[in-house]
């Protein structure tokens, strides 16, 4: 029998043997992997909801504290109904708006290569929703 910290902690070991094939990737102390793409800082974290459902969840922060835009706001918001992968968050705040992408999924059964694929998938579309949603010196 499998136990909750053995499920997360394997889950965890594969998404980062995926995704070293593409990024360098960090172990924090808690066991969460960090890494950078393009500029934007992601985190993946594992949590088990029932017994043989871990999922992983993928956070990407594409831009902190922005000037309080509507124009930003909406723009993002058009932008998050467009997406597959993600949801797409603006959170106002008192330094101004955050961006964050995050996206939950099942991920047992996964092989590498497809772990990696569909990782690579989310963490793109942050990364160019970065450059869609920022002027280029932003």
């Amino acid at each position: 029998m499998s136990t909750e910290a053995a499920d997360t902690a394997e889950l965890l070991a594969r998404a980062r043997e995926a995704l070293e094939r593409y990024l360098e990737v960090h172990v924090d102390d808690d066991g969460a992997l960090t890494f950078s793409h393009k500029g934007v800082p992601c985190v993946i974290q594992a949590t088990q909801l029932a017994e043989g459902l871990t999922v992983l969840s993928l956070t990407c922060v594409i831009a902190w504290d922005l000037a309080d835009s509507p124009d930003l706001a909406a723009s993002a918001a058009e932008r998050a109904g467009q997406g597959l992968f993600g949801t797409l968050g603006v959170t106002h705040g008192e330094r101004g708006m955050d961006l964050t992408l995050r996206y939950a999924f099942p991920a047992q059964g996964l092989d590498s290569a497809a772990l990696g694929t569909l990782l690579m998938l989310v963490i793109s579309t942050a990364s160019q929703l970065r450059a869609e949603l920022l002027p280029a010196d932003g």
